[in-house]
């Protein structure tokens, strides 16, 4: 299994990361995740930087989740505490930048994917893109409370619970109409779109932005209720278990509600 990268590009105060392992839709490894938090405590210390942009290789998928062969190794519900917790320092590490953030989304946008671009500012996207947590239908496992409270703040409850409850996956159009997505650009054109989004946001101040930025996040954030009770139960579960397994067999996987 390749690790994969995460690489960081800094020009004219505008700072670009990129997802780099496209043979697997940039799944990501443990090994990204902490370059992921290497390269945000820089950019938190980078007073030059006044836009930041997110971006996956190969132009088929923003981030599809993270890699699940890593799951095999799990043996209980404590390993899927350990690991939500692990995500949530990453994505509330990014999400506490205090510049603005800009995903540009082509392809897929799943599971540990759409933590990424939901704790960004702001999210351009190609037509063909695509949004979800499809893992009632694959893995059997759940979110973090936090991932929760951020996806409900830009999809809403409803849209949330058929996310997750239903699996469904959503089209840039509807991510788009209930404000997820900032634009949907034209095929061929979101490089365009992205420099003219960044160079808007740098010529307004930087100050009022990121005050505005960390009070919305407080509002988002603040009161979360405890969940390592919900997280162990699902990381615990045969189900799970059954998920990881089938997912790597390439095949269905069968519940047992246990």
């Amino acid at each position: 299994m390749s690790a994969g990268m995460v690489h960081l590009t800094i020009n004219a105060g505008v700072a670009a990361v990129v997802f780099d392992r496209p043979a697997a839709r940039n799944a990501m490894t443990w090994a990204m995740y902490e370059r992921l938090n290497q390269i945000c405590e820089q950019l938190a210390a980078e007073t030059s930087v006044r836009v930041v942009t997110f971006r996956g290789a190969g132009g088929q998928a923003f981030v599809a989740g993270t890699d699940i062969e890593q799951f095999t190794a799990f043996r209980s519900g404590d390993d899927g505490v350990a690991y939500e917790q692990q995500i949530d320092e990453c994505i509330a590490r990014l999400e506490s930048l205090p510049m603005p953030t800009v995903a540009a989304i082509e392809g897929w946008t799943i599971g540990g994917g759409l933590a990424i671009a939901t704790a960004c500012d702001f999210r351009i996207a190609a037509p063909g893109s695509r949004f979800g947590v499809p893992i009632a239908r694959t893995l059997g496992n759940c979110l973090s409370v936090a991932n929760l409270a951020r996806l409900c703040a830009v999809f809403g409850i409803p849209r949330v619970k058929r996310m997750l409850m239903l699996a469904e996956v959503l089209t840039a159009d509807e991510a788009l109409a209930c404000g997820f997505l900032t634009q949907v650009s034209a095929a061929g054109e979101i490089d365009a779109t992205l420099a003219s989004l960044c160079e808007r946001l740098a010529t307004l101040a930087p100050v009022t932005q990121s005050a505005s930025k960390e009070g919305l996040r407080r509002l988002v954030n603040t009161g979360l209720p405890p969940d390592e009770d919900l997280i162990r139960r699902c990381y615990g579960s045969d189900d799970f278990r059954e998920g990881v397994q089938a997912f790597v067999a390439k095949r269905s996987p069968v519940w047992t509600g246990s």
